[in-house]
């Protein structure tokens, strides 16, 4: 059961070890950051910040939609990261803590390297901006095709994507490990359609083909590698002030040479989301906070570690 965080989250963080965690693409929802700025000076600050940054208002389409703007990717990201921010901010203002460790979800690794303080949060917007712009032009040039298969192991995924692969001489490969049983595949589409087909072949229990005509975590992002890697080049960083465990090393991450090399990375590999989550059930980590829209990351570590206290901080906003 996901707990409902204590105002100042003093009992969670007591003799406790914590990972912060920020979600991806998916997470979004019209509405999200609505009822925080209303019982967040802070929240509302992280807000106008965005709105004044991107020359539009971006507030306006996180709370009211519409919803086929909110999921254009050009949009979508900013605005998660955006309101992952605006948790956070309220967060700090309320009493939690630095934890021990973050990570984010593809997307939101770069909300997790903000709450380190690896990157301001301008240039995390600017930089998370210009990855959805990217992304979209790269889904332009080589449209793809991104489908979720639940009910088989990882080893048996990339298998069977491999065997597609050679089959159609087109890439496909696993987009994101997020848990045992879940793993999301990316790349051509009549690769992944084949590799759909061998899916429900060897028995998966669910294949389902996501509506997004982009092929993110793979090869087919490979146009616009060099201009993100550019973008990544002249964004400001830190040193983080915690460790942000990385989607593709799946290991702590720490400096800002590591750090710029992990995100050029992400964009063509895949999210090595159950590694991650596995690193950090060995350091000791006993809690976990999903900080953003949503607990889809909590239903991920419920299913690594049953055992493990997951906290969702936004459930208490407006109930001190």
């Amino acid at each position: 059961m996901i707990e409902k965080a204590a105002y100042h989250a003093a009992f969670f963080f007591n003799e406790m070890s914590t990972a912060f965690l920020f979600p991806g693409q998916g997470s979004q929802h019209v509405g999200m950051g609505q009822e925080l700025v209303q019982h967040s000076p802070e929240a509302r600050a992280v807000f106008d910040q965005a709105d004044e940054l991107l020359g539009f208002s971006l507030s306006t389409l996180c709370f009211t939609g519409p919803e086929i703007e909110l999921i254009d990717t050009v949009n979508q990201q900013p605005a998660i990261f955006t309101t992952s921010m605006a948790v956070w901010a309220w967060m700090q203002a309320v009493g939690w803590e630095m934890p021990q460790f973050v990570a984010g979800h593809s997307l939101g690794e770069f909300s997790a390297l903000a709450a380190a303080g690896v990157v301001s949060l301008a240039d995390g917007l600017r930089l998370v901006r210009r990855r959805g712009e990217l992304m979209k032009l790269a889904g332009e040039r080589a449209p793809g095709a991104m489908a979720a298969i639940l009910g088989l192991e990882m080893t048996a995924v990339q298998q069977l994507c491999a065997q597609a692969s050679e089959q159609t001489g087109r890439p496909v490969q696993v987009a994101n490990d997020n848990c045992p049983g879940q793993v999301v595949i990316s790349g051509d589409a009549a690769a992944l359609d084949t590799a759909v087909t061998l899916a429900e072949q060897a028995g998966a229990r669910k294949v389902v083909k996501l509506p997004i005509s982009i092929a993110a975590h793979s090869p087919l992002m490979a146009s616009v590698v060099a201009e993100f890697a550019a973008a990544v080049d002249e964004t400001p960083m830190h040193t983080a002030v915690c460790p942000v465990i990385g989607n593709v090393a799946a290991r702590p991450l720490t400096t800002p040479d590591e750090i710029r090399a992990e995100l050029k990375a992400q964009l063509t590999s895949g999210v090595a989301w159950t590694a991650s989550m596995n690193w950090l059930l060995a350091a000791g980590v006993d809690t976990f906070a999903e900080v953003g829209p949503g607990d889809t990351l909590l239903s991920f570590i419920k299913r690594i570690d049953r055992n493990v206290k997951r906290v969702q901080p936004e459930s208490v906003i407006g109930n001190p």
